[in-house]
């Protein structure tokens, strides 16, 4: 997963040239090394008092794992070490694609309970119905089980089988359910048309299913549409990011041409830059992008990109501002790292860390509660890295500011910042009640109907 979007700098100033004088440099490197050996004999002491005195037994792996993880987390919020199953988790989870059932699950009063199965799945297939207390997995008792525990029981080869005993509302005796495995891949793009005019996809993340799943819903949707269709909202909110790769195949389906994202490490040379290649899958449809305070990592980069470009309108709130790219590097044997290795920038130059995408039109997702906590943004978490913005050299010019949105005129002033009073909570399954939907989609109708800009007469 070489891009979930980070880098840890480690400040080394150089005041005027500089001369090795051989003496005084093998001194400070054998100097280096003692206070190395010095620390390590540290950490040494320490684990062995832990295996005597420790009130109760821990086991060699525990202890160094905990050591190596506190490292890691002590340089960043994002940094950590994966034990081997934490890394196949992670590896199943970017894939897209896995040997299971197919059913989004919880854990509810010590048993798995089911929150929805996907469409077309051997659960969905058996009957398995939102709201199923699953009891027993193969006859053994899921009461105790952690929810990951579960999970893995019910993953498995394509083919192979498992027994379910649930529990269902309505039913007086267990149910039991034998399923087939199969190969599951989560719909990471939902789609749908808004009236038969707007395209609506909305990324729930990005694994290595999502940039082939958006070009699938836009090629269904223009099917559906025909001449019709005026223009897309791609929601991104609450979407957490996910490989750097995919974000940077996303938005280049949308530009055709042009930077999409640079990211700069703790060595010069290791610095890269993308760029966008001809060819947008919209054909030039106005492109509205919601984002809100989940929007991460590489949702900021599509939406900061499509931003600098003026390709899209991003509306909603700002975004959580993550802007560093975390590189997972297996160790043999022993799962991997997670290691912050670089920040990201936008096209203009702009690092969003700690402080996100700003959105061009700022619409709310409900009216203002003065007593609802506050989500927590990059900002707020302990040791997340500095936005270096205001640090540029001669060399770096500051970001320039973006250019203008040049929407047609009055359209912008029908925008409604916040929800009527009294209208209905957003719900999920009715989108007329998501206030930030329907703002994006009126103003893409907007923006369709209103006259196209005279253009003066050259002399």
């Amino acid at each position: 997963m070489a891009g979930a979007v980070g880098a840890a700098f480690l400040a080394g100033a150089v005041v005027g040239p500089m001369v090795a004088i051989p003496g005084i440099q093998a001194w400070a490197q054998e100097g280096g090394r003692a206070e190395t050996y010095r620390l390590l004999n540290l950490f040494g002491d320490v684990f062995e008092r832990i295996r005597a005195e420790y009130v109760e037994p821990v086991t060699d792996r525990d202890v160094i794992e905990n050591a190596i993880n506190g490292m890691l987390q002590g340089l960043d919020p994002h940094s950590s070490y994966m034990n081997p199953r934490s890394f196949r988790d992670m590896q199943v989870q970017t894939r897209g694609e896995f040997g299971g059932l197919g059913i989004e699950v919880t854990q509810e009063n010590g048993y798995v309970k089911v929150i929805s199965p996907i469409d077309d799945t051997p659960a969905s297939r058996a009957g398995v119905k939102p709201g199923d207390l699953i009891t027993h997995l193969n006859g053994q008792s899921t009461q105790g089980l952690s929810l990951q525990d579960a999970v893995e029981q019910m993953r498995g080869e394509r083919g192979s089988s498992i027994r379910l005993t649930i529990r269902r509302e309505g039913e007086s005796r267990p149910v039991e359910i034998s399923l087939t495995r199969d190969v599951i891949r989560p719909q990471v793009a939902r789609f749908r048309l808004e009236g038969n005019d707007i395209a609506y996809i909305r990324l729930s993340s990005f694994n290595e299913q999502t940039e082939s799943a958006l070009r699938r819903a836009m090629t269904t949707m223009r099917g559906q549409a025909g001449s019709n269709l005026r223009g897309l909202v791609l929601d991104l909110r609450n979407n957490p990011g996910g490989l750097l790769d995919q974000a940077v195949q996303v938005t280049d389906d949308f530009l055709d041409q042009g930077e999409i994202v640079s990211t700069r490490a703790r060595r010069p040379e290791d610095a890269q830059r993308w760029n966008a290649r001809p060819g947008d899958i919209a054909q030039g449809l106005p492109i509205v992008v919601l984002v809100n305070s989940g929007s991460a990592s590489a949702s900021e980069i599509v939406a900061g990109a499509l931003q600098d470009h003026r390709r899209a309108i991003v509306m909603g709130v700002k975004s959580f501002g993550k802007g560093s790219v975390q590189t997972v590097m297996p160790i043999p044997g022993n799962g991997a790292i997670r290691l912050t290795t670089a920040r990201y920038y936008t096209p203009s130059g702009r690092s969003i860390q700690a402080t996100g995408i700003e959105p061009d039109i700022e619409v709310l997702a409900s009216r203002p509660d003065p007593n609802a906590p506050n989500r927590d943004r990059e900002a707020d978490l302990r040791r997340s890295l500095r936005n270096d913005n205001g640090e540029r050299t001669t060399e770096t010019a500051p970001a320039p500011p973006l250019p203008p949105l040049n929407l047609p005129a009055g359209v912008l002033d029908r925008v409604v910042r916040q929800p009527a009073e009294g209208a209905p909570a957003f719900d999920p399954t009715k989108p007329e009640t998501d206030h930030q939907l329907q703002q994006a989609v009126q103003l893409l109708r907007a923006m369709a109907a209103a006259p196209a800009p005279q253009r003066r007469a050259q002399r």
